[in-house]
């Protein structure tokens, strides 16, 4: 069964026992939209929940290309994740792991950026190894941080747009 769950303007759902799918629509182009995502002069300026900075950002942007990030809270804690692209297809569709330094396990993301009318509809679909892990990343108020971080992309993009 299919849950949804919206935290202002993304929408959250569970599909199957192992994903979490996240969509929120920017009023901006796809090519922007996909060039913040992907483009270490950009990340910085939107990526992670509000108040977070990041202090680290490489890309490397191709299959096997890795992206790297060091994302500090207001606390001083650090969270530093590595992705590894399986597919990159400018600029609609991105493939790659996830992985966090400080987490077991890694997931596969896959971000698709469709628009319509001028607008980028983002839909990151993630695949966890297993219901437990999937379980656990919700529990741990994932979806408010990546609902701060999606509503940070909007606003950059758009004043960028």
């Amino acid at each position: 069964m299919t849950t949804e769950v919206k935290f202002g303007t993304t929408t959250f759902t569970t599909p199957s026992d192992r994903e979490i799918v996240i969509t929120h629509v920017v009023e901006a182009p796809r090519e922007l939209a996909f060039d913040a995502w992907t483009s270490p002069e950009h990340v910085p300026h939107w990526f992670g929940p509000r108040g977070t900075t990041v202090p680290v950002c490489e890309i490397d942007l191709r299959p096997g290309g890795a992206w790297h990030y060091l994302l500090r809270s207001p606390d001083g804690t650090d969270m530093a994740r590595r992705d590894v692209y399986r597919e990159v297809s400018r600029p609609d569709r991105l493939v790659s792991t996830e992985s966090f330094d400080d987490y077991p396990g890694e997931s596969l993301n896959t971000l698709v950026f469709t628009e319509e009318d001028g607008k980028t509809t983002i839909t990151c679909t993630v695949l966890y190894e297993s219901k437990e892990m999937r379980d656990a990343v919700i529990e741990s108020g994932m979806q408010k941080g990546a609902a701060e971080t999606f509503d940070r992309l909007a606003e950059y993009v758009e004043a960028n747009a």
